[in-house]
This record gives C-alpha cells, structure tokens and sequence, in this order.
C-alpha cells in the first residue's frame, strides 16, 4: 500500500524567545526541526494549515515538511504544546527521520465491532492500551492498527498485544502478553455495596493505626521531654 503524501510549508524563523508571541497574534505558530543529522533550527508555521495536517497525521505519519524554497525532508510531528486555557496548538517539534534507518514510535489502536460479552451478557469494557509501540523503517509505517472486539464473546476472552496483526515489516516493542482489552463481568449493587464498605473499612483502619502512631511519638516525645528535665541540675539560689 503507497502511502498518501501529507505536506506541509513551513519559513525558516529568526524571531525566538518572548517575541514569538508576536507571531502568535497572527496566526502563526513557532516550532522547531531536528534530526540525527540537522541541528535544531526554528521555523514558523501558519496555524490553520498546521492543525489539518496534524488532525491528518497525527504522530504516526509522516508529512513532506518544506522550509522556505528548500527541499521537502521527511519528519514526524511530536505532540504539540497547547495553551492551558484554550487548548490551541502554541508550539510543535518536528522530527526529520533517515529512510534507511529504523525509528520507534507509538501507532494508535482503534476498537471496532461490539462485544458479545458486552451486547448479550452486560460486561463492562475495559481498555488497557490506546497505542501499540512499534519500530520500523520510515518508509513502512502503518497509521494504526485495529482490534476486533467480537472475539471478546465471554469474560475470560482477552485480546493481548500478540494478538495484534501488523505487516512483516513493522515489529511491536511492546511485551506480547500485555493485555489490550477485556470484558469485566456486571457488578451487583450487593457486590458494589461490599467493596465500598471494605474500602470504607481499609480507610477507618489506615486512620486509625496514623492516629495510634501519632499518638505514640507524642508520648515518646513528652517521656524524653520529662526525662531530660528530671536529669538537668536544679538552679542554685543564693541566699539574699
């Protein structure tokens, strides 16, 4: 399968610092390029443009990044900075990968299909991964992978990352036994109304011996108090 090209324009940036706050009043965000053999170097990148590629990209493809009227050098985008208010994108890395050399990077794991389990005996879903860990050429990266959710037909299926199928070419750096996903079995409300009360129980417990502890140390500490006052020598008083 041939890989759609995402490209991407970016200007080379000699503004840094507290100053590129000026860029961002018009809509253009600061990053950074690097790579095992390209220094650091600032670039800025229109806004608007940088979101739909990141919504198309993500982290796991990788976009023809040009600088200026430079050649496009192949990157991958690390997970931009967002404003803690607003949530817009304030700054991205970009990572220039070699096509000859292997790269490790995280792919998303997307669920499809319904459960039985889930449907027909009313388990709870639970995920335990949303990224599947992989190393591979750059040139051979997949976007994502998926896992089918109508194998999970009682509450001892599980999906674990062996379970997982991706191309020759890409290897998963993940332990093959982890598991991904399950169905948990229904909880009653007399099963939830136990649990509450043990955790209730642990709690009152755990309160109970810190309090007992601290209890202790006062009385260690007023003990070695009284001691140390009994062992001081009386003052002397002179007669008038």
């Amino acid at each position: 399968m041939v890989n759609k090209t995402i490209a991407l324009h970016a200007e080379g940036r000699e503004i840094t610092g507290k100053k590129v706050k000026k860029l961002r009043q018009r809509a253009v965000m600061p990053a950074v390029v690097y790579g095992r053999d390209l220094e650091p170097s600032p670039i800025s990148i229109d806004l608007k443009e940088f979101k739909k590629v990141f919504a198309e990209a993500g982290t796991s493809a990788l976009v023809d990044l040009t600088i200026n009227d430079a050649k496009p050098i192949k990157v991958l985008l690390h997970e931009p900075q967002t404003h803690y208010l607003n949530g817009e994108p304030i700054h991205v890395d970009f990572y220039a990968v070699k096509m000859t050399e292997k790269i490790e990077t995280a792919i998303p794991i997307t669920f499809v299909g319904v459960s039985p389990a889930v449907e027909e005996m009313e388990g709870n879903f639970i995920s335990n991964k949303d990224e599947l860990n992989i190393r591979c050429l750059p040139g051979d990266l997949i976007p994502g992978v998926e896992v089918d959710l109508t194998v999970l037909k009682t509450f001892d299926d599980q999906v674990r990352v062996k379970d997982i199928q991706v191309p020759e070419t890409v290897e998963v750096t993940d332990d093959p036994e982890d598991v991904v996903c399950l169905v948990a079995a229904p909880i009653s409300e007399e099963e939830l109304e136990a649990e509450l009360t043990e955790d209730t129980a642990a709690e009152e417990a755990a309160v109970a011996e810190l309090g007992a502890e601290e209890a202790a140390e006062g009385e260690e500490k007023a003990e070695g108090e009284t001691a140390e006052a009994e062992a001081s020598p009386e003052p002397e008083t002179k007669d008038a």
